[in-house]
């Protein structure tokens, strides 16, 4: 049952790319030196970007076929959430350790990489937006797709988890760099290992 009232598709598509688009334009403006700057194992800005892709990415993947999806992944059997529950949900699988698997963690990065990265991210962005026209409100609630640690959700539950994806991405590029900017943490060499 789908969740009373939730936003309409082009609403929270707006909102996907106004997300991703403040991540691109605020790792489009950081110098090499932020770009490829990395706390102990964390990712660096690029690594941050990059990994933003492999999930969009794969998502796109997964809806250039409707019957794929069903096949696959199947309808939910339960009242839909509203985007602070997805988020609650994310936010406490983040706390029980969730970790990106493999095929999303992004490899080395040089800061040569970053105009592509970028036009990857943007072409997945308006791919996603091209492909979510064949899709209904209706198909948006009650087709699932799986999160790693949050489980089943329904694609626009999903995406409500990427807008956010973004911007704790960014929030996250900005903390990092903050303490750097600040003096707190000595700058380390990039972590392209």
């Amino acid at each position: 049952m789908p969740a009373e009232n939730p936003p309409l598709k082009t609403e929270w598509l707006a909102d996907l790319e106004r997300t991703h688009e403040a991540l691109i334009q605020h790792v489009s403006l950081l110098p090499d030196k932020a770009l490829l700057y990395s706390e102990g194992d964390k990712w660096n800005a690029g690594q941050q970007l990059q990994h933003v892709y492999l999930c969009l990415l794969t998502i796109s993947q997964a809806l250039a076929s409707r019957k794929y999806i069903e096949e696959t992944f199947g309808r939910i059997n339960r009242p839909t959430w509203n985007y602070d529950e997805v988020i609650a949900r994310y936010k406490a699988g983040l706390s029980a350790g969730g970790k990106a698997p493999e095929r999303f963690v992004p490899g080395p990065f040089e800061a040569a990489e970053k105009d592509q990265v970028i036009a990857n991210l943007r072409q997945v962005l308006r791919n996603i937006g091209t492909q979510l026209e064949s899709y209904s409100e209706e198909d948006c609630d009650m087709l699932v797709l799986t999160h790693p640690f949050v489980g089943k959700l329904t694609i626009r539950e999903l995406f409500f988890l990427m807008i956010e994806h973004a911007t704790l991405h960014q929030h996250s590029i900005e903390r990092a760099l903050s303490k750097v900017h600040h003096g707190t943490v000595k700058a380390q060499p990039p972590n392209i290992a």
